[in-house]
């Protein structure tokens, strides 16, 4: 914008110079909140198992908001803002040693939802990273905390993903002492497939051998393996999937258990919806 400055009223107005000052910047466009549609929302399978009404009520809360790969969402000893509702990204829950040696816990994809706390002074005990970028819809952990409160079907639900997640983290204990690397690794795969809408992987080395707590050399021996027998192919950062069903019974319980809890809450929430 510009403005005009005062004339001196000293001066004569024949000779009078009017001068053209660049003001403050041109106030920006204030941003358009993306649309919240029932079709969008139910992308997550959270929010799809709620009823329209209730999804619909959600509307003025909800914001959509991009899941750029890298991003922490939230960190240990972190205070929860707000919860998302992941529908085509992919978050790994991680704990970080004191030496900044990572291992994964638990991941995150459409089925379920991050940062849900419970009261307001609970804080994280792990560490939320986005590994495949999309979008989330997030929701004020204040707001999420008063529909658990009044009850209702947010609440049934978030109940049985808890029950999941525990299943999951539960199983990521149990596999990390029983089971092979292969038997891991083949899992690992299967939970971002699980999560994924191709069945090709954006992954290096590097971050497989990271969330999986090995060395990068043991990761390359266990995927070539995995290639030779005709599971998957792997090219430079990108893992395509061949045979499910093979690597299934490559994971064996590693994987089934896990995935029991998530199979009884969906039957769950759409017998219930």
């Amino acid at each position: 914008m510009y403005r005009t400055q005062n004339i001196d009223s000293n001066s004569n107005a024949t000779n009078a110079i009017r001068t053209i000052a660049l003001g403050a910047a041109a106030a920006k466009p204030a941003a358009v909140k993306p649309m919240i549609s029932v079709a969008g929302a139910q992308q997550n399978e959270l929010l799809r198992a709620l009823s329209r009404t209730d999804l619909e009520a959600l509307f003025p809360h909800l914001e959509l908001v991009p899941m750029v790969a890298g991003k922490h969402l939230y960190d240990f000893g972190s205070k929860f803002d707000y919860a998302y509702f992941p529908t085509n990204a992919i978050v790994s829950l991680l704990y970080v040693m004191e030496d900044g040696a990572t291992t994964e816990i638990g991941v995150v994809g459409r089925e379920g939802v991050l940062g849900l706390a419970m009261y307001d002074a609970e804080r994280a005990t792990c560490s939320a990273v986005v590994q495949t970028a999309g979008y989330a819809y997030r929701l004020k952990s204040s707001v999420l905390r008063e529909l658990v409160a009044a009850g209702g079907a947010m609440a049934q639900l978030l109940m049985r993903y808890t029950f999941a997640m525990f299943a999951q983290l539960a199983q990521n204990v149990v596999g990390g002492r029983h089971c092979s690397i292969e038997q891991k690794l083949c899992r690992w795969l299967l939970d971002r497939l699980d999560r994924s809408l191709s069945d090709e992987i954006k992954v290096t080395q590097d971050t497989m051998a990271s969330m999986l707590g090995v060395r990068r050399e043991t990761i390359t021996m266990t995927a070539r393996k995995l290639q030779a027998d005709g599971l998957i192919q792997y090219r430079r950062g990108t893992v395509a999937i061949l045979d499910r069903a093979g690597l299934e019974a490559c994971a064996g319980t590693c994987y089934r258990a896990g995935k029991i809890g998530f199979e009884q809450m969906q039957a769950s929430a759409w017998n219930n919806a």
